[in-house]
């Protein structure tokens, strides 16, 4: 089996790829633009503005980065499609 394949059918990417984990990378992403903003004059507050590009866009385009550096598909949808649905089971 594949890194991509292995991750995309962990239960970190079942989690990542369902409406839930959608929403706690938004969550997360706002929580380190809010950070970063309240810090902006140092260097880690400006690396926390930039980081916070990459969950709030995963989030909101639903997309996995991780996959997608492993080698898999990047969309979420073709995540679910290929290796199953966030509950277990394998769509029919």
């Amino acid at each position: 089996m594949s890194w991509q394949e292995e991750f995309n059918r962990s239960s970190l990417s079942r989690f990542l790829n369902r409406p839930s984990g959608r929403a706690f990378r938004v969550v997360a992403g706002i929580g380190f633009l809010v950070v970063g903003y309240l810090s902006r004059r140092h260097l880690l507050g400006l690396v926390a503005i930039i980081w916070s590009i990459f969950p709030l866009s995963a989030g909101g385009f639903d997309v996995c980065y991780i996959s997608a550096a492993l080698g898999g598909p990047l969309s979420g949808s073709t995540i679910r499609a290929r290796y199953g649905s966030p509950s277990g089971t394998k769509p029919t």
